[in-house]
């Protein structure tokens, strides 16, 4: 497991080449749960996600022969945009793998940054072509099971300890577990008494499942939060949340969507549904916890467009 001192270099590393996002309060979202709400605004971030502080703190630590062989990595969407940019300011050819399920406009920024993009049937099939690319000599750039990238993903939590007033409890997207697992890491240090919440959607279970069953297990995934569907977790990062959060949540895909629209709304923010299901969870959070909570969210990413929110909102029958 990775330690704040990883963190901690990581934050040098990577200082200068992403961005030191806000931590605000809202009042918006404060009157809309009735407690005090602080954001950690992590979708104004280049490339929109906090993807970008993984992917820089691993390319900047690449030999020279590396740089020259060429990365790639496997994306729901945000991880390759992420490496996509990144690569081309750092001057490294890169290769993205997708699954047809992630989003048009992830893959067209992905090609424009100058990646070449192969896409397979789903993300499991994606995931095994990023693994015979590396055996072919590339280096991967793991979404989530590398200790560079957690602890660059960690820097969001230094910074939303430092900028943050008191909290009580933190609420985090989980996906294959890279975010939570830094930011985590961070906050047991920083803020040893504040309670660590993940959450997921249905579909999209990798890290609960694992939790369940004592280990990473592969899970089916079904979820309309591509940026979420990881097809399971790795050891490095169920270790770090079973050790160090308290519970992950689980909520419906229906329940994110809403939460873009209430974030939009109340957060005046256009977030995607990683981000969306923080409220649905915030609200099973402030039902356990009780009176006095103050929380905070990592509002991870914004990188949807109108036309993929409308479209759910309609699936769904939002209004």
């Amino acid at each position: 497991m990775i330690g704040i001192s990883d963190v901690e270099a990581a934050a040098g590393l990577i200082a200068g080449h992403v961005v030191h996002t806000p931590t605000v309060p809202s009042p918006g979202l404060s009157a809309l749960l009735g407690v005090p709400v602080t954001a950690k605004l992590e979708l104004l971030q280049r490339t929109g996600s906090f993807k970008a502080r993984g992917a820089t703190a691993k390319l900047l630590s690449l030999s020279d022969e590396q740089r020259a062989a060429g990365v790639v990595a496997v994306s729901g969407g945000n991880h390759g945009i992420a490496l996509a940019m990144t690569a081309a300011v750092l001057d490294v050819k890169a290769t993205v793998v997708m699954p047809r399920s992630a989003p048009a406009h992830a893959v067209r920024i992905a090609e424009d940054a100058g990646a070449s993009v192969r896409l397979t049937e789903d993300m499991a099939g994606a995931f095994s072509l990023v693994t015979r690319l590396r055996d072919e000599g590339l280096t991967l750039v793991h979404p989530f099971d590398d200790p560079l990238v957690i602890a660059g993903q960690g820097t969001v939590g230094l910074e939303l300890a430092a900028d943050a007033g008191e909290l009580t409890d933190v609420i985090v997207s989980v996906g294959g577990g890279g975010l939570i697992a830094g930011v985590a890491t961070a906050l047991r240090d920083r803020r040893p008494d504040v309670r660590i919440w993940g959450v997921e959607t249905e579909g999209a279970e990798a890290m609960s499942q694992a939790l369940a069953a004592g280990g990473p297990v592969p899970v089916a995934l079904a979820s309309i939060v591509s940026t979420l569907s990881a097809p399971t977790v790795s050891q490095l990062t169920y270790d770090h949340v079973s050790a160090q959060v308290d519970e992950v949540l689980v909520v419906p895909d229906r329940e994110a969507v809403r939460g873009v629209l209430d974030l939009a709304e109340h957060a005046k923010v256009w977030t995607e549904p990683a981000a969306g299901c923080l409220l649905p969870a915030a609200r099973r959070v402030l039902e356990r916890v009780g009176e006095g909570a103050r929380l905070g969210m990592v509002v991870c990413g914004g990188n949807a467009t109108t036309s993929d929110v409308l479209r759910w909102a309609t699936d769904f029958g939002l209004h």
